[in-house]
């Protein structure tokens, strides 16, 4: 296969600086480091511009600290300046040279391929019963601090014939043992790390149905020894390609038992929420069913068959109180929802009446201000129809934003 050369240039030009500043500060313009940035960020630019084209750059010292949920993890964070937007640049350049490596049964932290489309490809899978009638799961043990330094740059060489490149990758890749929860590129330089496992697997392997999230791999199969077999198979490819072992909690069951995988345990004829998740969720509707993170916790509900649980957990709707509040009087010109998206809106009430047109069902009927106007949104969305009717009446006016995600609207 071509390796990649002469690609150095386009990481260290200034065009793609000032793409990668604008892509790390998404969502992070209150931290101090990017305030602290913006007060000279042309010159920070040019400075980095030059830190990289003469090969003075060196990873800044990181900061760690601990998380303990879901489970403890050590989390390395570096600055904003120059780090993190030095990684930006060059993710800018190598991110489609990355994905052009992975399967297509490879999920996490690739656009389009999150956690849904694992379990939806997997509920898909488990409709073929005659195929799907075991299963094998297993994962990496300590997989993000025991990658080994040598082969992924080995294996990065397979790809790359830049040495200019492969010097700033070294130097990244050589600042923190492992690779570090929390470093922008760890998560493209681990799924890189077990993409030729992947392909193994597929191509030489040849297990029936194959998917990875992150460290986390599931085979599908009709013959429970073959799975027993892949097990060795894969032990082996870790321990021999990459320095890696298999944790001892691997699981080789039949598919009627459930596989708990990306938060949801999926079953041939339905699928659940996680234990924790539930737990979870009843927690935060008991502390306070108005809080911010039950929407949350709803959302990730629609994606499984929950109905029971929602409705023992989810407070009453205003219609169970048994009181029919008369329809508001909306004010002013109809706007369609897709002229709001992501724009920031105050929703004064609403109303939910029979759609006009036939066999629609519900509409939501939206009084909103938008551009310091009063207008009037009509939807059909199930989804904002579910949340908006869980807001007080004491609670509005409120500002939020309609965001459109995998078809669905949400308020933001």
């Amino acid at each position: 296969m071509k390796r990649l050369g002469n690609i150095y240039q386009k990481i260290c030009s200034l065009e793609n600086l000032r793409l990668a500043e604008k892509k790390a500060r998404k969502g992070k313009g209150q931290q101090h480091g990017v305030k602290r940035f913006d007060k000279n960020s042309e010159t920070n630019l040019f400075l980095l511009h030059e830190m990289l084209l003469n090969k003075s750059y060196k990873t800044s010292e990181y900061t760690v600290f601990k998380i303990y949920e879901p489970k403890e993890r050590e989390v390395y964070r570096l600055p904003y300046y120059p780090d993190r937007i030095t990684h930006h640049a060059i993710m800018n350049v190598l991110e489609a040279m990355f994905v052009s490596t992975f399967t297509a049964d490879t999920y996490s932290c690739i656009k389009g391929k999150g956690i849904h489309g694992l379990s939806y490809n997997l509920r898909d899978a488990l409709q073929n019963k005659e195929k799907s009638k075991y299963y094998l799961q297993l994962d990496v043990k300590k997989f993000y601090p025991n990658v080994d330094h040598n082969i992924l740059k080995t294996l990065l060489r397979r790809k790359i014939k830049d040495n200019d490149l492969l010097w700033l990758l070294d130097e990244i890749i050589d600042s923190a043992p492992g690779l570090p929860i929390g470093n922008y590129l760890s998560q493209y330089f681990g799924n890189f790390y077990l993409s030729y496992l992947d392909h193994h697997i597929k191509e030489v392997l040849k297990g029936w149905k194959y998917y990875r999230y992150c460290d986390d791999l599931l085979i599908l199969d009709d013959d429970k020894a073959k799975l027993h077999k892949l097990l060795f198979e894969i032990r082996t490819y870790l321990k021999d390609n990459l320095n890696l072992e298999v944790k001892g909690n691997y699981k080789v069951r039949p598919v009627s038992c459930g596989i708990d995988i990306v938060g949801y345990v999926h079953y041939p004829e339905h699928t659940l929420m996680r234990k924790i998740i539930k737990k979870d969720f009843a927690r935060a509707v008991k502390k306070n069913p108005n809080s911010l993170s039950v929407p949350s916790y709803f959302g990730w509900a629609k994606h499984c068959n929950c109905k029971n649980l929602l409705k023992k957990l989810l407070m009453k709707n205003f219609s169970d109180l048994g009181i029919k509040p008369k329809s508001p009087a909306m004010e002013g010109d109809k706007i369609e929802v897709y002229q709001i998206l992501n724009q920031p809106i105050s929703v004064h009430g609403f109303d939910i009446r029979p759609s006009k047109f036939e066999g629609k069902g519900d509409c939501l009927c939206l009084q909103i201000t938008f551009e310091e106007k009063k207008r009037v949104v009509f939807t059909g969305s199930v989804v904002l129809m579910d949340i908006i009717k869980q807001v007080p009446r004491d609670s509005f006016p409120f500002t939020t934003k309609i965001t459109k995600e995998n078809k669905r609207y949400q308020f933001n």
